[in-house]
C-alpha cells in the first residue's frame, strides 16, 4: 500500500484541540441532563419545598376530615354524632382522646354546656370557616385581578377612577366595613360574597404593578402591531405572566379571611346561631375559659392550623415561582 503523505508535509488528520474537547464534553453533559419546562421546574420546586409538603398534607386533613366526618351535602358522615343533638354530660364532658394508650372514646372532643358532642361541633365551625374562607379567596382574586389588569393596561382617566375607588375600600378600616356588611348578611354564601367585595384591594394593587411593567415589554408591543386585541393581550399574554404572584397572593387572602372570619363571629357580626363557626364557638364558651378549657383549645388549634398551613403553602408558592430562588438541583 502506498502512503502518500510526505513526511515534510503536515498531517492532513485534524486532531481534538482541547476547544474542541471542551465542546464535546459540555454537549454529552447536556444530552445527558433532562431538560424541564417552566411549569415543570415550579411544580418540582414546589414538591421540594418541605414547608409546603407538611402544611398541604395538614390542610387537606382538615378539610377531609371536617366535610366527612359529619357530613356535607351529599358527602355521608362517618362520626355517629350531629352538631345540634343534646345529650346527657358524661365526666363533667371531658375529651375522652388519650394519646397513649391512643383511645378516641365516645367524645374525643369532649362536650359542651349542654351535652353536645365538641368534635361534631367543632368539624360544622371548620366546615363553615373554610368554605368562608376559600370562596372569598377565589371571588377576591378574580375581582381583583380584573380590575388590576384594567387599570394597568389602559392607565389614564380608567386607571385614575378604578384607583381611587380601590383607595377608598383602602382608608375604611376592613373590620368595620366587615362588620356593617357582615350584620346584613343572610346565611353563610351571602357573607362569603360580601367579604369578597372588601378584600381585593391589595390584589388589585399587586396586580396593576405588574401589569404596569408588562404593559413595556417587547412581546406586548409586538402583539399590538399585529393588530391583536387588548382583551387577548391581557388575558393570553399578560396575566399568565403574573400568575406567581396572583397565586401567592390568593393564598394569603385565604389565611387572612379564616381570621377576620374568626373576628367577626366572635363579635357576633359573622355566622349567626344555631349555626356555628371556629369563631362563634370561642365566643360562645368564652366564659368557660377556667372551667372547661377544652371548649377554647380545639376550635382555637383549628384556626391556628389552617391560617399556618395556608401561609406556609404561600410561601413555598412564592419560593417554587420566584426564578431568582437559589436552586443547585431543579
Amino acid at each position: 500500500m502506498t502512503d502518500n503523505h510526505r513526511p515534510d508535509e503536515p498531517d492532513p488528520t485534524p486532531v481534538a484541540g482541547p476547544v474542541e474537547q471542551a465542546y464535546s464534553v459540555e454537549k454529552q453533559i447536556d444530552l445527558s441532563q433532562k431538560s424541564y419546562s417552566q411549569g415543570q421546574l415550579v411544580v418540582r420546586r414546589f414538591f421540594r419545598h418541605k414547608g409546603a409538603m407538611v402544611s398541604l398534607f395538614v390542610l387537606v386533613f382538615i378539610t377531609v376530615m371536617a366535610f366527612t366526618s359529619i357530613g356535607y351535602g351529599i358527602i355521608p358522615n362517618w362520626w355517629n354524632k350531629t352538631f345540634y343533638d343534646a345529650g346527657a354530660t358524661v365526666d363533667g364532658g371531658r375529651p375522652t382522646l388519650q394519646l397513649w394508650p391512643f383511645q378516641i372514646g365516645e367524645h374525643p372532643f369532649g362536650q359542651d354546656t349542654i351535652g353536645k358532642d365538641y368534635f361534631a361541633l367543632t368539624m360544622r365551625g371548620t366546615q363553615r370557616s373554610l368554605i368562608v374562607a376559600f370562596t372569598v379567596g377565589l371571588l377576591s382574586t378574580i375581582i381583583g385581578t380584573f380590575i388590576g389588569a384594567i387599570a394597568g393596561f389602559y392607565r389614564g382617566w380608567v386607571e385614575a377612577i378604578l384607583m381611587r375607588v380601590t383607595d377608598l375600600f383602602i382608608i375604611i378600616p376592613l373590620l368595620v366595613l366587615a362588620a356593617v356588611v357582615g350584620k346584613m348578611a343572610e346565611g353563610i354564601w351571602w357573607l362569603a360574597l360580601m367579604l369578597s367585595l372588601l378584600t381585593w384591594t391589595s390584589l388589585a394593587r399587586l396586580v396593576r404593578g405588574e401589569v404596569l411593567s408588562l404593559r413595556e415589554r417587547e412581546f406586548v408591543t409586538a402583539a399590538e402591531a399585529i393588530g391583536t386585541g387588548p382583551g387577548r393581550i391581557i388575558f393570553k399574554h399578560i396575566l399568565p405572566n403574573t400568575i406567581g404572584t396572583i397565586i401567592v397572593a390568593a393564598t394569603l387572602a385565604i389565611a387572612m379571611t379564616i381570621l377576620l372570619e374568626s373576628a367577626l363571629s366572635f363579635l357576633g357580626y359573622g355566622v349567626q346561631a344555631p349555626d356555628t363557626s371556629l369563631g362563634l364557638l370561642i365566643s360562645t364558651y368564652q366564659n368557660a375559659f377556667l372551667t372547661r378549657p377544652w371548649l377554647f383549645w380545639w376550635p382555637g388549634l383549628m384556626i391556628l392550623a389552617i391560617a399556618l398551613s395556608v401561609n406556609f403553602l404561600g410561601d413555598g408558592l412564592r419560593d417554587a415561582f420566584d426564578p431568582r430562588q437559589n436552586r443547585t438541583a431543579d
